[in-house]
Formats: structure tokens, C-alpha cells, sequence
């Protein structure tokens, strides 16, 4: 299978780092142009220089926004008032006793997690709606259907991404425009390796053992048993931007190594 995004132009939320920073190498690589976003301009110029390295003759340009915030979005539409492909990666999470997320918290989740898919989406699905051919995805999470008692808060949001996703491809019927959302486990990610590696310094390990540890304490039913790198969820969402997934929409489509203990 060759994928060929050539003159289709992507924007990818939250991709300065991790999964995002993959997706978005993954896209150029495919032949897309590619927006990354960021929070500050710093990190978007860092992006900028490590995709443009990394996968020479890209055409990669970059936003620099808050998006859980309306003016963020607002700012990213006016810099980029088109795409093809819409990847709403932007997301934030932690763990936190129940008892002590305050309503401030919960607000700042929905905020960036949800909120920020809603406004993008909303603005760029009508664009490709127009021109009959356009991809949206969800970034989600395994947490959307396991909701971990450690962070309530953050599998709320992702529930609520993964039902947006399967009513915006209903929205979109008709159309080749595809909505899905994108389930990953645990991940290698820049946060993810931050909280292993203050697990480590905490259980007095090496960051491999907390890796483990992690696994099998907190996702003991992981049928690859470790923690995804980024590149193996960027594959999937490569697949779900290109011609070749044509036929699959209003999808929740797991990459999250069999966490879930269902079959559907």
C-alpha cells in the first residue's frame, strides 16, 4: 500500500511533542504540508526545525495558539482557514484523586480537550463538506471506555471526544468526508515519559522497571504488555488521512495494544 497525501494540506493540534509531533512527520512523509501548533511560538519553531530535518523537502509551517481557549482557536482558523485533514491531537491529563479535582480543574480539561476538537471541527468540516473530500480525526483514549479511577477527570473528556467523533460523521453522511476517533494506550509520549520517570526516582528503579511496573499495576490486561511508542498510533492515523481508508467513518479505532477487554 502506498499512501500519497501529496497537495493535501494537514493541521495537527498539540504538535510539538509525542504522538502529535509523530502524526504530523508521519503526514509529511506521506507527502501532506503540514501545520503544527503549540502553545508557544518556541516550541512550534523547535517542531518546525525537527520535521524539516527529519523528513527532508517538507513543507511544514506552524501556529502558535492556546486552543483551549476560543481566541486560540480563533487565532489558528485565521492563520489557516483551510485543510484537508484535521488532526485534534491538543489534549492534556494527569492523575488526581477524584476528591480533590476542583471545578476549576474539570472546566480547564473540558476546555482543551473537548472544546478545542469542537471549534476546529466545527470551522473546518464545513470547508470539506464544500469540497467533498476531507478527513477529521479525535485523538481519544483507552481511557474512554476504561475509565481510570486515578484520573476521572481526563477519561471524561476522552468519552466525550469519541461520542463528538461518531456524531460528526453522522453529521457528514453522504460525503467523503471521514470522522473517527483514534484509542491509544499508553504511550510513549513526552508526558508519559515525565510521569514514568518521576515513578522511577519515587520507587527507586530504572525507568524500563517503572515502564513495567506501570503496565502491570495500572493496565494489567494489555495483551502487548508494554508501553506504544508514538510512531506505531501515528501509523494508524496516517492510514485513516489517506484515499485508502475511504470507507471508514464514525469509527473508534484502538491502537492501545488490547487493554480493553472486549472484541467490538
Amino acid at each position: 500500500m502506498q499512501i500519497d497525501l501529496t497537495a493535501k494540506h494537514a493541521i495537527v493540534t498539540g504538535s510539538t511533542a509525542g504522538i502529535g509531533l509523530a502524526i504530523a512527520k508521519g503526514l509529511a512523509q506521506a507527502g501532506a504540508s503540514v501545520t503544527v501548533t503549540g502553545r508557544t511560538q518556541a516550541r512550534v519553531d523547535q517542531a518546525i526545525a525537527t520535521l524539516t530535518r527529519e523528513v527532508p523537502g517538507a513543507s511544514i509551517d506552524g501556529v502558535a495558539a492556546d486552543l483551549g481557549s476560543a481566541d486560540g482557536c480563533q487565532t489558528l482558523i485565521t492563520a489557516r482557514p483551510e485543510c484537508d485533514i484535521l488532526i485534534n491531537n491538543v489534549g492534556i491529563f494527569g492523575p488526581k484523586d477524584f476528591f480533590e479535582i476542583e471545578d476549576a480543574e474539570w472546566q480547564q480539561f473540558f476546555d482543551v480537550n473537548v472544546m478545542s476538537a469542537v471549534r476546529l471541527s466545527r470551522h473546518y468540516a464545513q470547508g470539506m463538506k464544500q469540497r467533498d473530500w476531507g478527513r477529521i480525526q479525535f485523538l481519544s483514549s483507552e481511557s474512554a471506555l476504561n475509565i481510570p479511577a486515578e484520573m476521572v477527570h481526563y477519561g471524561m473528556t476522552k468519552s466525550a471526544v469519541q461520542s463528538i467523533s461518531r456524531g460528526l460523521a453522522k453529521v457528514l453522511a453522504g460525503t467523503r468526508v471521514t470522522v473517527n476517533a483514534v484509542l491509544p494506550g499508553p504511550t510513549k509520549s513526552e508526558g508519559v515519559g515525565k510521569m514514568i520517570a518521576k515513578m522511577a526516582t519515587e520507587q527507586g528503579v530504572s525507568e524500563a522497571e517503572a515502564e513495567a511496573n506501570f503496565v502491570k499495576d495500572n493496565r494489567p490486561s494489555s495483551i502487548i504488555q508494554r508501553v506504544a511508542e508514538v510512531e506505531e498510533v501515528a501509523n494508524l492515523s496516517v492510514y485513516l488521512a489517506s484515499e485508502q481508508a475511504s470507507a471508514t467513518t464514525g469509527a473508534a479505532m484502538r491502537v492501545e495494544g488490547g487493554i480493553v477487554d472486549t472484541m467490538a
